[in-house]
């Protein structure tokens, strides 16, 4: 099998899951022991707004692991 095509789908494939760098950066924020899993889903627009931990929050929202990322989370 050709060296070329299998290039190919390995770059797609990280594309795909949000690129090498986010997947480093996630990461790197799911190391600390202080981000729980959120309790519930967060609206889409939440996931361009990734934490590193709860001092990155405003009053009232904690920050937690989701499917896209470490975001800040209402716990209201």
């Amino acid at each position: 099998m050709p060296l070329l095509p299998v290039l190919v789908l390995c770059v797609l494939l990280l594309q795909a899951q949000g690129g090498y760098r986010d997947k480093k950066r996630m990461q790197k924020t799911q190391l600390s022991p202080e981000i729980k899993v959120c309790q519930q889903r967060p609206e889409p627009y939440l996931c361009q707004h990734i934490c590193e931990s709860h001092r990155n929050c405003q009053a009232n929202n904690i920050c937690c692991s989701t499917y896209c990322g470490n975001v800040c989370m209402n716990i209201l």
